[in-house]
């Protein structure tokens, strides 16, 4: 793979996870809240843990470098629901613009995957395969 292509795929895979992270630790730290908004929108509680643990914990992954894809996807589709149960109402401009960006970058990282300075790669070199 390309130098700058890897180099590219590990910055969005870090700024993804950033705020990910961000996202799904202020979803858990506030659950109640959480739970609340979830409910107002029609969906079930348990849908507000999933969320935020997918959020917190696919970030964290991405950080990391480890199951990039499957956290990639996960992501992706948290953003398809924040995109059609709360943003969409409100349009392209301060509406679905932010997490369709986010949507954007987990595609990306969920079909091209990321190993530069992750511990996959590092799995990967110490099993002997590349």
């Amino acid at each position: 793979m390309d130098k700058k292509i890897g180099w590219g795929l590990f910055l969005g895979r870090v700024i993804l996870g950033v705020i990910m992270v961000a996202h799904g630790f202020q979803k858990l730290g506030h659950m109640d809240n959480t739970v609340q908004m979830f409910s107002k929108l029609g969906q079930p509680e348990w849908l507000a843990y999933v969320t935020a643990v997918i959020e917190a914990g696919g970030g964290l992954f991405l950080l990391v470098g480890l199951f990039v894809v499957p956290s990639a996807i996960l992501l992706g589709l948290t953003m398809v629901g924040a995109i059609i149960l709360v943003k969409l109402p409100a349009g392209l401009i301060g509406g679905i613009e932010f997490p369709l960006a986010l949507l954007g970058l987990s595609i990306i990282l969920a079909m091209a995957g990321s190993d530069k300075l992750s511990i996959s790669h590092l799995l990967n070199n110490k099993n002997g395969s590349k």
